[in-house]
């Protein structure tokens, strides 16, 4: 009875905080969604069975813009394509929220937004999707793979490939490598169409000239972002933090609220509440939440 209560207390107010967020932005017209974990199919019918809660009570109570506070190490960039395709089909307009970090297909599925809101301590990651590989038992970096194979071909071509690197060159799965280069691939199309689709719906002028943007000119800059998010030679590391001076030199539009007070202590008070309650109850950290779905 008291491990239900206690439970039902947490929930209660996990609520009132998303609630306030909700308020914030109703002008928007806005649900909230949090997501916490990897971007998974595994979380598909979950992420699924959220939304279309909360769109069951669009006819009574209307909402056109999905705001999802997202924190995620990445993951599956097929399924991130379909959370976007679910999501679309019901909103408008999408803003992400990163108190923290979204890496990699976490990364790739923000830019599916229509904004994104982050502070000085949030982060985004290179955009190289990871893939499970058989071989090694773990999830390897696409790019970074090919980027070492290529490394090997070029020593290869000069005449330095040492017999360890012959050796490894002769074990390749020609399948897998295939593979990476698909994924790799479908990323950056993905950030692209997306970018071109929702980020830049609204940029119809140049803000220093004011000179009028061509469909031409989005799909350029989308082309340009998407190369240089993916490009492991400027990021090294996988894992490596993307932060707002970062994304402000590639010219990506971030909505900051580092100095906006009312919306960093809303953002704040939940995501912290939230995550702690993960930490305590979900080691794993999988966890979807709105209103209507915990």
């Amino acid at each position: 009875m008291a491990i239900n209560s206690f439970n039902n207390e947490i929930k209660k107010t996990a609520r009132n905080f998303l609630m306030q967020l909700e308020n914030y932005f109703k002008e928007a017209k806005a649900d909230v969604l949090f997501y916490n974990g990897d971007i998974d199919r595994i979380y598909e019918q979950m992420f699924r069975t959220a939304i279309e809660g909360l769109v069951k009570e669009h006819k009574k109570n209307h909402r056109e813009t999905l705001i999802v506070i997202l924190q995620t190490n990445g993951g599956s960039v097929e399924t991130a394509e379909k959370y976007v395709k679910i999501i679309r089909t019901y909103y408008k307009k999408v803003y992400f929220i990163i108190p923290n970090y979204a890496m990699s297909a976490g990364t790739i599925f923000c830019m599916s937004g229509n904004k994104i809101f982050m502070d000085c301590s949030s982060c985004l990651g290179p955009i190289d999707p990871q893939i499970y590989s058989i071989k090694e038992q773990r999830y390897v970096p696409a790019n970074g793979y090919l980027d070492e194979m290529q490394s090997m071909i070029k020593k290869s071509q000069e005449g330095t490939l040492t017999n360890v690197e012959f050796v490894m060159c002769q074990n390749q799965d020609l399948a897998f490598l295939n593979h990476c280069r698909q994924t790799a691939s479908l990323a950056v199309n993905l950030l692209e169409e997306w970018l071109v689709k929702y980020k830049f719906a609204d940029w119809n002028s140049t803000e220093t000239t004011h000179r009028v943007v061509t469909e031409e000119d989005k799909k350029a800059r989308a082309r340009e972002i998407a190369e240089q998010l993916g490009k492991n030679t400027k990021w090294h590391v996988h894992s490596r933090p993307i932060m707002l001076d970062d994304l402000n030199r590639l010219r990506i539009k971030i909505d900051d609220y580092t100095y906006n007070k009312p919306l960093k202590k809303l953002i704040r008070q939940y995501s912290d509440y939230i995550l702690q309650y993960i930490d305590n109850n979900n080691p794993q950290g999988r966890f979807i939440h709105t209103r209507l779905f915990f």
